[in-house]
């Protein structure tokens, strides 16, 4: 029986999610995707322009998801309270589940939903993935669009057989070299990665076909859909294409993002944010919080602020401690050192932890 799926979109205020809501719209307008987005009360100036711009380029409302709906506070503060001061940490990231996933799994309910998640082919990482049945994750800029639950389910060795059908069904002229990845069985040997990049390199929009025929046999959300666009998308954005996407389209790419120049002891380095979020995100590299001191020194007050009663940002040093003219000299030193190194060894600097939106924060969730 067919049931109203629902398609949804997180944005995080970061280039990876805005990038991602351009490019469906661009090339899926067919798809009528609902937009969102979890405050927390903390983002940057720059994180609220970034969606303004990116609601008068998708002629569509962001819709604002708000934890603890009834307080007048910024949400943060508002659990923050609740907690006596006890502030989040990597080990413990309640922000993270309280101001953004109980948002949007109250937004999601129990409907069957897709949602769209800007994970690049760049990235070895799978990002949040709902435990809710009712909630099936999909990656359109990367060759393999489906979650890794998907991907188990449908190559694990006692579902070869209906792998075997499926492909034979919808590909009767299917090269025989297929055939013999698919009945090679999963091992410490044989990955389930490997296998299934074997499988892609023969034909992506052919895998996709068969794992879209395959799912109609369970119940993710898009077992109840009669088809679906990206089963014919063969693309793999990097984060050149993301940058591009959002300056062509005109929505542009938010502030933080763009490296300053910065000088010590006769050197230049150049720092920026490596990724969007609440601006005293404590996955926030030594040098980004140098970055909010000088950059956004009012910013940067209030998350000393916060710093009280034993409880602090990072575990080793206090933001004080980090902004003593020896030690900023010493972080500046050793990221240029560093950023100099990774520069020769890739054509991207490394992003701690990016932005997914769909996970929460920025950090963690879309």
């Amino acid at each position: 029986m067919s049931k109203k799926v629902r398609h949804v979109l997180g944005i995080s205020g970061g280039k990876d999610s805005a990038a991602l809501a351009i490019y469906m719209h661009k090339n899926y307008p067919e798809i009528d995707i609902e937009y969102y987005t979890c405050d927390t009360g903390k983002e940057l100036e720059e994180t609220y322009q970034l969606i303004d711009n990116l609601e008068g380029y998708l002629g569509k409302k962001i819709i604002p998801l708000k934890a603890f709906e009834g307080s007048t506070e910024a949400p943060f503060d508002h659990k923050l309270k609740l907690l006596s001061g006890f502030l989040p940490s990597q080990q413990n990231r309640w922000c993270t589940k309280y101001l953004k996933l109980d948002p949007f799994e109250k937004f999601v309910s129990n409907d069957l939903v897709i949602s769209y998640v800007g994970i690049r082919g760049d990235e070895d990482r799978e990002g949040y993935i709902s435990r809710k049945q009712n909630i099936q994750s999909i990656f359109p800029f990367r060759k393999n669009i489906w979650s890794e639950d998907v991907i188990m389910k449908i190559l694990r060795n006692d579902n070869i057989s209906s792998l075997l059908e499926s492909y034979h069904f919808l590909f009767p002229q299917t090269d025989k070299s297929v055939y013999e990845i698919i009945e090679q069985k999963i091992s410490l040997k044989f990955p389930v990665q490997h296998k299934l990049q074997l499988l892609l390199e023969r034909g992506i929009k052919q895998f996709n076909k068969v794992a879209f025929e395959l799912l109609k046999l369970t119940n993710y959300p898009l077992a109840f859909e009669n088809n679906f666009s990206l089963l014919e998308n063969e693309e793999n954005l990097v984060r050149d294409d993301i940058f591009k996407l959002l300056r062509e389209s005109g929505v542009g790419v938010p502030d933080y993002y763009e490296k300053k120049s910065f000088y010590v002891n006769g050197k230049i380095g150049e720092y920026s944010r490596s990724r969007s979020g609440c601006y005293f995100c404590f996955f926030q590299q030594k040098i980004e919080w140098i970055w909010l001191y000088e950059q956004h020194p009012e910013k940067f007050q209030l998350a000393l602020d916060y710093e009280k009663d034993g409880f602090t940002w990072n575990e080793d040093e206090t933001l004080l401690d980090i902004v003593k003219p020896e030690r900023m000299q010493i972080i500046k030193e050793n990221f240029i050192l560093k950023s100099n190194s990774t520069e020769n060894k890739s054509p991207y600097l490394i992003d701690i932890l990016d932005e997914a939106e769909t996970e929460g924060c920025a950090a963690c969730f879309i």
